[in-house]
């Protein structure tokens, strides 16, 4: 085990990473490393990596012994969770919901002064009377179900709320859909852009913010450092109208009305021809946008435009090989279309 390089400092801020090992985690503890005023830098992950400065401590978030792997850290950073939608519900809420909790209760038992941890702006939910951009103190409205990232995050924030009431300090970032990583971040959003049109529901036009991650990484830091404190939103500032989604990836609309996209969409769900949920076309029928009013208060800037970010992920996309990826997710679009399509045109012939 690499133990943690002692820093010249007065500094007694030691800081814990989990999910330290790759994507998310990863990248923080490698910003995290070039700074020269931390008593210490801990990474946690079931597969260390090598990042000079860090001490790794080998175990995943659920084991029992998760209190024993924090001893000595004064700040837990969170990240070892998912965003990756295509797994099974039942696995991605057992890191996600299960570990959080478990997690919260082991910062307790160390005396941690405070914990980071990381959901979504879907937390907030997609409303037609949301007001554009939302400040970070409007209410969570999301939905709490079983079967999405966003329920998931929906809990993860209830357990930050009862952590905090509690008396634990508890600071939570809600980025927008974020790009600059791997596939497995993209959630079910960027994920349409893998179907070769781009749904929408007639009367609505959808507003695309993003979220580079050197951003979310810059808030993290502050959030790591107690900088900022409480439920805070980031992304690009503004929003892209879809059609300039559309122009940028060379995808065309299909606009349906919003009854036949969910009725249609429960339909295929129920069936078990696809596995997304209703609740994943939520964005499509009001704005989502966040004004990361507590960052720019804080003097945190995005380095990113909405337009930079959205040509960087399509770039990545073809860089890496993302088309079979991203197949899931298109069929599932692809079916919603051509059923719904087949449905209006039945009622038509019956009129």
């Amino acid at each position: 085990m690499e133990m943690v390089r002692l820093r010249r400092t007065s500094s007694q801020e030691v800081v814990a990473v989990t999910g330290a090992g790759s994507g998310l985690g990863r990248a923080l503890v490698e910003r995290l490393a070039r700074r020269d005023d931390l008593a210490g830098l801990i990474g946690l992950d079931v597969c260390p990596a090598r990042v000079d400065g860090v001490e790794w401590r080998t175990l995943d978030v659920r084991d029992p012994l998760l209190s024993e792997r924090l001893a000595g850290a004064s700040t837990v950073v969170h990240l070892a969770t998912t965003y990756d939608v295509s797994l099974p519900g039942l696995t991605r809420r057992a890191l996600n919901v299960r570990g959080t909790a478990q997690l919260l209760e082991a910062a307790r038992e160390v005396g941690a002064a405070r914990v980071v941890l990381c959901t979504s702006v879907d937390v907030y939910g997609a409303f037609p009377d949301n007001p554009v951009p939302l400040l970070d103190r409007a209410p969570l409205r999301g939905v709490a179900d079983d079967e999405t990232l966003a329920g998931d995050h929906v809990e993860v924030e209830r357990l930050a709320d009862h952590a905090r009431r509690s008396g634990l300090s508890v600071t939570v970032l809600r980025p927008a859909p974020l790009v600059g990583l791997s596939a497995a971040y993209d959630g079910q959003v960027l994920r349409q852009l893998g179907a070769p049109r781009l749904l929408a529901v007639r009367g609505v036009e959808p507003l695309w913010q993003l979220c580079h991650v050197d951003d979310l990484l810059a808030a993290l830091e502050l959030a790591a450092l107690g900088t900022v404190t409480g439920g805070l939103a980031v992304g690009c500032e503004g929003a892209l109208p879809q059609v300039v989604v559309e122009q940028e990836s060379g995808r065309r609309r299909l606009e349906l009305p919003a009854t036949v996209a969910l009725s249609t969409a429960a339909r295929l769900h129920k069936a078990g021809v696809t596995t997304a949920s209703v609740r994943e076309l939520d964005h499509l029928f009001g704005p989502l946008v966040v004004a990361a009013d507590g960052l720019l208060a804080a003097g945190w800037r995005p380095t990113w435009t909405n337009d930079e970010a959205l040509r960087a992920h399509l770039r990545m996309r073809v860089e890496d090989g993302r088309s079979s990826v991203y197949s899931a997710a298109g069929a599932t679009v692809a079916l919603l279309g051509t059923a719904a399509l087949v449905r209006s045109a039945r009622r038509r012939r019956r009129r």
